[in-house]
């Protein structure tokens, strides 16, 4: 990676986690980003499963094993935002009004794609991406660069939360998933080392870093456009029950 990289990096790291940890430091746009979190890790649980079927039918028990675990990971990460939003008396919307949202005559509309993962996965189709076509190289780079980077986003954004109660439990979900992140990050990187070597391997992440600094610059590009409007992605939900919160945070523990 070459130095006008490495300082885009910062400068597009240093934007993104700025604006993140405002927004969630915001009790207005708060839900908004617990919301993103929820869809983003609840989200990639088919993808995950089913890239640990398609592994372990190849005959690679040990990467099966470990996308097990990560979807399973996952989809406690999901959980926890959700448990988040709910002390907030919110939920995310329908994902049915989302995508009906991006529908243009019954097709989805390629505008609304987001500007972060077309900047990422530029040259590549979906089909190119579906799980069992994608090239493992690219799953395993593209998926390290952004749980390395997401398992200290998600500390930031702890750190970020205001001191109170329900805030205090939040928190210590979320250092709970920056942890996970960082573990995620270390077999995807293990396994692209077993399978290229350590030489090989880092000039393919640093490729990746390249392509996740361009995909950050066109976001932060985006979100200026828009003027700091990250869209509508909850709506209210049931009021919370504190019993069950204590409940929940027994099961934490």
């Amino acid at each position: 990676m070459n130095f006008l990289t490495q300082l885009l990096h910062i400068a597009g790291s240093g934007a993104i986690a700025y604006i993140t940890s405002s927004s969630v430091r915001d009790p207005k746009s708060r839900p908004n980003v617990l919301a993103g979190f929820q869809m983003a890790e609840s989200g990639s649980v088919p993808f995950l499963e089913a890239l640990r079927d398609r592994a372990k039918a190849e005959g690679d028990d040990w990467l099966a094993v470990r996308l097990d675990k990560h979807a399973s990971d996952e989809k406690r990460h999901g959980q926890i935002f959700a448990h988040g939003l709910k002390q907030l008396n919110k939920k995310v919307i329908d994902f049915t009004k989302l995508q009906q949202k991006k529908m243009v005559d019954g097709r989805p509309d390629e505008q609304k794609r987001s500007p972060f993962f077309a900047a990422y996965f530029k040259g590549f189709s979906q089909d190119d991406l579906k799980p069992q076509n994608i090239d493992w190289t690219v799953f395993l780079a593209s998926t390290y660069i952004l749980e390395f980077d997401a398992s200290k986003d998600f500390v930031r954004i702890a750190n970020a939360l205001p001191i109170d109660p329900v805030s205090a439990n939040l928190k210590k979900g979320i250092l709970s998933v920056a942890e996970d992140e960082t573990g995620h990050a270390a077999y995807l990187r293990e396994t692209l080392e077993r399978r290229l070597g350590v030489a090989k391997t880092q000039q393919l992440i640093d490729e990746w870093r390249t392509r996740k600094v361009n995909a950050l610059m066109a976001t932060v590009q985006n979100f200026v456009q828009k003027g700091g409007d990250m869209g509508q992605m909850t709506e209210e939900g049931s009021p919370v029950d504190m019993e069950e919160v204590r409940a929940a945070e027994q099961v934490a523990a």
